[in-house]
């Protein structure tokens, strides 16, 4: 059996890694611990914080980021994935400090955006402020002629409160219907999809919380990273 090794440079924040990490054991055809994929985990939430330093006034995460990505392919990682959106704002850098690849949580996205969501041509986008003011999503999906709808001033304050919330531990129902609310705002601007662009939002809205199909980034990245992770074993198997 050749299966990839997966590193996840993790603690952006612990929770979003630990809901990658349940994700990928999940999605991962297993009847025993040794079906399992072998995935090695940098929690390292001494990295600092994205979004300031994004938005002009914070401390610059990528020494921290590119050294946290060096000790997991230095752990033998053949792979990493990153389970933090607003962090992709820093991805160049962190993919040119490796010899390993990188996959990149937008582009996985807006892959399965277009897949998921047959004539997709307007999503809209729950993230934080930085990542929204880096126009991370809009790039991506402007690749493939997709038009991206952020929230109002208001709807990204009620957005990133909940992100911070999450972060604090606090994931209660108000959070929710704050969210779905602002959420509901870009469905009726015409989003026919929303994109939970914060791996620390699938604790507080999920796809039952909304009318229109709910693409959740994490679970989108924990797919690719099993699917990347087994491409070598399916292929050993043919």
């Amino acid at each position: 059996m050749t299966e990839k090794v997966i590193g996840v440079l993790g603690g952006l924040g612990p929770w979003a890694t630990l809901d990658l990490f349940e994700k990928i054991l999940r999605l991962t055809p297993a009847q025993r611990d040794q079906d399992h994929l072998r995935v090695i985990i940098d929690n390292n939430p001494k990295i600092p914080d994205r979004s300031p330093a994004i938005l002009g006034d914070g401390e610059d995460p990528t020494p921290a980021l590119v050294a946290t990505a060096r000790n997991l392919e230095a752990a033998g990682a053949d792979l990493i994935v990153i389970p933090c959106n607003t962090a992709h704002a820093f991805y160049d850098r962190i993919a040119a400090a490796v010899s390993i690849p990188v996959l990149h949580i937008m582009e996985e996205v807006s892959r399965a955006a277009q897949a998921e969501v047959p004539g997709l041509r307007r999503v809209g986008v729950l993230a934080t402020r930085a990542a929204v003011a880096a126009r991370l999503y809009h790039r991506a999906f402007e690749r493939v002629a997709v038009e991206v709808l952020a929230p109002d001033a208001a709807g990204q304050d009620v957005v990133n409160r909940a992100i911070y919330g999450v972060k604090a531990g606090q994931m209660g129902a108000d959070i929710t219907r704050g969210l779905a609310q602002v959420a509901q705002r870009l469905i009726t601007a015409g989003g026919q999809a929303v994109v939970l662009g914060c791996t620390e939002l699938p604790y507080v809205l999920r796809a039952q919380d909304v009318s229109v199909p709910l693409l959740d980034s994490n679970l989108i990245l924990a797919r690719a990273a099993v699917r990347a992770a087994r491409e070598a074993e399916v292929l050993s198997q043919r």
